[in-house]
């Protein structure tokens, strides 16, 4: 990398909220890139552990650490504080209980500049809390890949993308008069349908160099079965606000992005506890009655297994009778 470029300034953005026994971790493998040229933006969204206090005393010790504190808002609001303070050419995010490997954000710099991009994407792995490598979400290519955006937005819906922003590198010019919609989980995927259009070609990196902490109990992720999730009901939202824009967008990816709406609904409906599915509950209604009324889209869909189309059809029919019968089998 030549002397001009090491100019570049990237900005990490780290929303922080009750990760004290992660977040020096965290730093750390921020501080200890390769590409030296960072500043590192950690945003205390209200911590009430010492998580705040953890992150003034490593700004003390570099210089290029910037904290700032916050009421709690969310990990969307934390973040969207952090693009208002970033100062950098690009932009990068890593969530406070994950870590990175030290040539991340060279490798992916080193993409974007070579392909005259504004996007670039490094692949992932998920960790367990006992340190067990999880199956990977999504399979990391052989070699750079370069995707126009229409590949990469089917991909997404699909479901074989990566939508994370925390795997990726942008050029602030992209995302500096855009911000993640605060109060909403999900919010990863409708940001990068926004952003997309504006993309010519996105470089997606083979190297699995930003490590996912799964740990239970953080805003997606429980043990207990009675509890249902935001993220859930989000994730049907997203799924009619993308359909729209790939209208508008990439019309030619309108059965995908159909694909893509009754597949989240059918997530929902597998996930929402019994107890909830009830006539006093709209929103649950509303996607028993869009199942009921895209039946044929269900059956036509050459992007649906057959599984996904039997319950689809049967969820639309007898919900409640079916997710009983689902429970049994699961045991």
């Amino acid at each position: 990398m030549s002397g001009k470029e090491r100019q570049i300034l990237i900005s990490v953005i780290v929303p922080v909220y009750n990760v004290v026994d992660y977040l020096q971790r965290c730093v750390d493998s921020i501080r200890n890139q390769t590409y030296p040229n960072l500043e590192i933006i950690l945003v205390d969204d209200g911590s009430t552990d010492k998580s705040g206090a953890l992150a003034e005393k490593m700004a003390m010790e570099d210089r290029r650490i910037r904290v700032f504190h916050k009421e709690n808002g969310g990990a969307s609001s934390a973040r969207n504080l952090g693009i208002s303070m970033a100062e950098g050419d690009y932009i990068g995010f890593v969530d406070g209980d994950d870590y990175i490997e030290p040539k991340m954000y060279e490798r992916l710099l080193d993409a974007a500049l070579s392909e005259g991009l504004r996007m670039a994407q490094i692949s992932r792995d998920e960790i367990d809390e006992h340190g067990n490598l999880m199956p990977d979400v999504c399979p990391p290519p052989e070699e750079l890949t370069l995707m126009a955006s229409r590949d990469f937005m089917r991909e997404l819906l699909l479901h074989k993308g990566d939508c994370s922003f925390c795997t990726k590198l942008l050029h602030r010019s992209l995302i500096e008069e855009k911000r993640f919609p605060e109060g909403e989980l999900n919010e990863d995927f409708y940001l990068m349908m926004q952003l997309l259009p504006a993309v010519s070609t996105v470089a997606v990196l083979p190297w699995q160099d930003y490590h996912v902490f799964y740990r239970y109990g953080s805003s997606t992720r429980t043990r207990n079965k009675e509890e249902f999730p935001q993220v859930f009901t989000d994730i049907v939202v997203n799924a009619d606000r993308v359909y729209s824009i790939v209208k508008k967008e990439y019309p030619s990816l309108l059965p995908e992005a159909l694909r893509f709406g009754l597949f989240q609904r059918l997530d929902y409906m597998l996930h929402i506890p019994i107890s909830q599915m009830n006539r006093e509950n709209k929103f649950y209604c509303e996607v028993r009655n869009y199942l009921r009324h895209n039946r044929q889209a269900a059956v036509h869909s050459p992007y649906l297994t057959r599984k996904n189309k039997v319950y689809l059809l049967l969820l639309g029919t007898a919900p409640r009778f079916v997710r009983r019968v689902h429970k049994l089998l699961r045991g």
